[in-house]
C-alpha cells in the first residue's frame, strides 16, 4: 500500500510526512513517499496533496509540473484513489478561486474560495490557531472524531460549497467555516492535520485505512 504526498514547492512538507509516517506504522498503513513524479502518483494507493500560501500561486505551481496534475486527476476522478486535500490542497478541489483574481480550481467539489468576513470586525484574518469542530455529517475519515474535538487552522480564505451535504465539519469564527470537505473518493480539511495533535493524527490513520 502506497500513499504519496505531492511535493510541488508549496510549503514545508517534514511535518506532514512524519505525521503520516508514524500514522502509517501504527495503522499498517504501508509506505509514505513524498514525490514531485507523475509515474509515482500513478502507482499510488491514495494520493494526499498538501498546499500553502495563496490559491493562483498554489495551482499555478502544480501545474508548472509537467504531467503531474494529469496524474493526480486520472488517479482521482478515474481510479477513484482515495484523495487528501490539506489548506489551500483542499480549497484547489473547488470550482473557483477568488484569491486575488478569479482561478479555475479543479471543480471536484462544486463551490468557490472567498474571504473569510467575521460578522465580528474584532475578530482578526487570517483565522489562525485553535477551533472547535462541528461535525455535519458522518464520515469513515472521521472515525472517533466528535463535534468539540480541536484543530489548527491558518488561513484568510475558505471553501464555500455549493452542496450542504459535501461540507463534513465547519467551525465557527463569527460566521460558519468550511473545515472538512468530502465527496466520492475525496475528503479534504481545511485545517493542517499534522498540526492538529491526537484530532488530526486520529484523521491521517482514518484515511490511512480507508476503503471507499
Amino acid at each position: 500500500m502506497l500513499t504519496v504526498l505531492v511535493d510541488y514547492d508549496s510549503g514545508n512538507l517534514h511535518s506532514a510526512e512524519k505525521a503520516f509516517q508514524r500514522m502509517a506504522a501504527e495503522t499498517g498503513g504501508g509506505e509514505i513517499l513524498v514525490t514531485s513524479r507523475p509515474e509515482d502518483v500513478a502507482r499510488a494507493d491514495r494520493i494526499v496533496l498538501p498546499g500553502d500560501g495563496a490559491f493562483p500561486a498554489c495551482r499555478r505551481a502544480l501545474g508548472e509540473y509537467g504531467g503531474l496534475f494529469e496524474a493526480i486527476e486520472e488517479a482521482v476522478t478515474r481510479r477513484a484513489r482515495p484523495f487528501l486535500g490539506i489548506c489551500v490542497g483542499m480549497q484547489m478541489m473547488a470550482s473557483w478561486g477568488r484569491e486575488y483574481s478569479d482561478t479555475p480550481g479543479f471543480d471536484w467539489v462544486p463551490g468557490e474560495v472567498v474571504r473569510i468576513t467575521p460578522a465580528d470586525p474584532a475578530l482578526k484574518v487570517p483565522h489562525m490557531g485553535w477551533n472547535d469542530l462541528v461535525i455535519d455529517h458522518p464520515h469513515p475519515v472521521l472515525a472517533g472524531v466528535q463535534t468539540g474535538d480541536h484543530a489548527y487552522f491558518v488561513h484568510s480564505y475558505h471553501f464555500r460549497v455549493d452542496d450542504p451535504a459535501q461540507r463534513l465539519a465547519h467551525v465557527d469564527y463569527a460566521g460558519d467555516i468550511t473545515a472538512i470537505i468530502g465527496r466520492g473518493t475525496m475528503v479534504g480539511t481545511q485545517f493542517h492535520p499534522e498540526k492538529s495533535q491526537a484530532t488530526g493524527l486520529r484523521i491521517i490513520g482514518n484515511f490511512l485505512q480507508w476503503k471507499p
